[in-house]
Parts: C-alpha cells; structure tokens; sequence
C-alpha cells in the first residue's frame, strides 16, 4: 500500500512525523468548520477523490451564487464537487468522511459506503446539530471531539477516538471561536486516526453513558429575556448571536459578563451604563453592535446613545 509521510496531522507543524497509509476518500462538509479536516487528509497525502457539500446559496446586497466555505476549499485544492449525495457512492471511494454535511446520510448510501464522521462534543452528550451551541448554554466546563462510525441513528455509532478540551471560561470563550478550535483538533484526530488507511479501522468503542441531544437553535433562543437570570444571559451572549431590541431597533451584544446572582433591585432589562438588571443579578455588557452599524465598545455606545434614567433594554 502506497503511503506517505507528512510533517505531522496538524496545521501547527509541531508534531512528529506520521507514516500515513493513504485512502481513496470522499469528503462530505459544508461549513468552516469542515474545513480544517479537509485540508488535513489532502495535506497527508489521502487521495480525496470528491467533496460533497451542501448547493451553492445566495448571499449578499447582489444575490450572487456563493459555494459553502468547504466547496470552496475544494475548488482551491482541485478537487471535483457535487452536491448530489449518491455521487458519493458512485465515487469508488473507500470511506466517506464527514465534517458538518449539514444533512442526514440515509441508509442506503451508508449501506454502499462506510463513513466517519467528526462530531464535536464527547458522545453521547450532545448528539446533533448544535453541541457546540448546548455545551455552552449548559454550562458544560469541557466538551471534545469524536472521531465515529456513521449509522443510521442520529450520532449513536461507536467511537474510534476521542480527545477532551476545557471550555475557556476565564476569557468567555463563545461558539465561534470554540468551534474553530475543535475543527483543528478534529483535524488532527481525523488524520491520527486514519494513519493505517481506511481498511485498518476496528469496529470502534460503543457509545456509554446517557444520551444528551442538541436540536438546532431556533431564533427566539439568540434573545435576551431580561428575566432570566444574569449568568443564564452570559450564556446565550456566548453563543455570539444574541441580541435585544432598544429604541425600537435591534442590538446585538457581542460580549458580556454576569455579576451576581441575587435580585438586581432594578426592573429587568433597566440600563446602568453598561450595566443590565436582569432576573437575578447584572448582565455587564462589553462590546455591542447596534443596527446597522459596526461592532462597538459597550461604553462607546453609552455615551453616544446616552440612556434616560430607568430606560429598559427589550423595549
């Protein structure tokens, strides 16, 4: 079997050397977070044959066509793509790898080819769409990524590997830059465990423990209910989409922090500065992007809007 040998599995260039038995692959991924994987099994020298990714969207003041993040990183690396599913099939691969498709593989592909997929939390906590997404708003202190074997049941296939990381609460680490972080280490993992070719994969290690799942978010979720508590708040901030409404126009709070958990003595959603009563303790906001504008200091945004004496955020 042809194999080859790269400087290490990770974009650092740290690591030692591997001796990496190449596979034929098809490589199914959409978002940014699938990249990184992407470029890793190129990088070692795995043969991948076809990206599979989600259709080309309309984005932008112009409507223009643009392909997902991971089509376009195949685009760069010359690689074909489709967005047709069963053209993964036809591909003659001898493993599909997934990374974030975006859609649930149905049997009869998985019957016709064996796939991976890198999930990022540690299964079974937070089997689905969002983990990054429920692991934050949990309060999770350390979440992961898993290397499994694709099933038909939503995330429930044994695991070949798995790598735990702590969530950086000191510096209020949000779904954005959590999510590039477990798209490197998946990366690294994918490569690790693919270094004896996809025919030497074992059966893997069934799932233990109880499961938990992450639906996808819906957009009242990304909303500040000024009643909940404060460190509840903190949370949904994380997730780096979370807005509010003032003076009628939408605000995004980019950044913030809890202090306190008892009763704010304030009406919730009252501004203090930069400070928010809420149900339970004071929501302190750093950074906020108003409508229409770019993202701010919270305390530049203060001075400029000036707030009235008990005016309420949510209003």
């Amino acid at each position: 079997m042809r194999r080859a040998t790269r400087p290490g599995p990770a974009v650092t260039g740290s690591e030692p050397a591997l001796d990496v038995a190449v596979s034929r692959l098809v490589f199914l991924g959409s978002p940014d977070a699938a990249v990184p994987s992407l470029r890793a099994l190129v990088e070692a020298g795995h043969d991948v044959v076809l990206v599979v990714s989600q259709p080309d969207r309309r984005r932008g003041r112009g409507g223009a066509l643009v392909p997902s993040p991971a089509k376009a990183a195949a685009l760069e690396l010359g690689i074909e793509t489709t967005d047709r599913l069963d053209d993964a099939v036809a591909a003659g691969a001898e493993l599909g790898v997934v990374v974030a498709y975006g859609r649930i593989i149905p049997g009869r592909v998985l019957d016709a080819l064996a796939m991976v997929n890198v999930h990022f939390s540690l299964l079974p906590r937070w089997r689905g769409a969002a983990p990054v997404e429920r692991a934050l708003l949990a309060g999770d202190r350390d979440t992961g990524v898993c290397i499994m074997r694709l099933e038909e049941g939503l995330d429930t296939g044994p695991v070949l590997a798995r790598a735990r990381v702590a969530i950086d609460d000191e510096r209020r680490e949000g779904a954005t830059s959590l999510t590039a972080r477990l798209a490197g280490l998946g990366a690294r993992l994918l490569v690790e465990t693919l270094a004896d070719g996809a025919h030497a994969l074992g059966p893997g290690e069934p799932q233990q423990g109880e499961p938990t799942y992450a639906a996808k978010l819906a957009p009242e979720e990304f909303h500040l209910d000024w009643t909940r508590p404060a460190a509840e708040l903190a949370r949904v901030v994380r997730l780096d989409r979370a807005w509010t409404v003032f003076r009628g126009q939408r605000l995004r709070v980019q950044r913030g922090w809890a202090e306190g958990d008892g009763a704010a003595g304030a009406e919730p959603g009252t501004l203090e500065g930069v400070r928010v009563a809420t149900g339970a303790g004071i929501l302190v906001l750093e950074e906020v992007q108003p409508e229409g504008r770019r993202p701010m200091a919270a305390v530049e945004w203060c001075r400029g809007v000036r707030p009235e004496p008990g005016e309420r955020l949510g209003e």
